[in-house]
C-alpha cells in the first residue's frame, strides 16, 4: 500500500495558489482516474482509497499536515518508505520538478509538521517549483496564483506529477524515477 500526499491549503481562498501545488496535481490525478475525494474525519484530510494506494489532502492547514499524514501512516501501519509527498518548493524554478528520496524540511513549514509528526525524514518527495519573489513577502508570494505565462509549463509538470505518481503506486523503484525525472 503506497499513500500519495498533497500539500495545500483548504477552502475556496486558497484553492488556485502556489501553495496548493500539492492538492491541484492529487485532484488531476484522481480526475484522470475518475475517483472521488471524501472527507474522512479520523484522518482530518479528503481522502481516496483503492486496492494499492490512498490519496491524502490533509484539510489541517499545511502547517499541520503532519497531523493527518501520521495519522493515515499510523492506521494503515506504513513505513515513511511508502510515502509520496508532492509540495511546493520556493527554491526551484517555475514548474521545475525534483524528486527526492529523503532530506529536511527545508524551511517548508508542511515539510516541518510531518516530519515532527512521523519523526522522519524518510518519505519521498516531489518538489514542484514555485520560485521566489524578490519583491514580495513569502506568505504572500506563495498564497498568490500562478501568472498567465506560467500556466502552459505548469499544466505541464501537473501532467509529468500525474505520471510519477502513476509510476510510484504501481511500485517503479523510486531512484529510477529520480533518474528519470531529474
Amino acid at each position: 500500500m503506497k499513500l500519495i500526499v498533497g500539500l495545500g491549503n483548504p477552502g475556496r481562498k486558497y484553492r488556485d495558489t502556489k501553495h496548493n501545488i500539492g492538492f491541484i496535481c492529487l485532484d488531476a490525478f484522481a480526475e484522470k482516474h475518475k475517483l472521488k475525494f471524501k472527507y474522512e474525519k479520523k484522518f482530518k484530510a479528503d481522502f481516496v482509497k483503492t486496492a494499492n494506494f490512498i490519496l491524502l489532502k490533509p484539510q489541517t492547514y499545511m502547517n499541520l499536515s503532519g497531523i493527518s499524514v501520521q495519522a493515515a501512516m499510523s492506521y494503515f501501519n506504513l513505513d515513511p518508505s511508502a510515502v509520496l509527498i508532492i509540495h511546493d518548493d520556493l527554491d526551484l524554478p517555475i514548474a521545475k520538478l525534483r524528486l527526492r528520496y529523503q532530506g529536511s524540511a527545508g524551511g517548508h513549514n508542511g515539510l516541518k509538521s510531518i516530519i515532527s509528526s512521523i519523526q522522519s525524514e524518510s518519505f519521498r518527495r516531489v518538489k514542484f517549483g514555485i520560485d521566489q519573489h524578490l519583491h514580495m513577502d513569502t506568505k504572500d508570494y506563495v498564497l498568490s496564483k500562478f501568472k498567465k505565462d506560467e500556466i502552459p509549463a505548469v499544466k505541464e509538470a501537473i501532467t509529468k506529477t500525474v505520471d510519477i505518481i502513476e509510476r510510484f503506486t504501481q511500485d517503479e523503484a523510486f531512484n529510477a524515477l529520480m533518474n528519470y525525472y531529474n
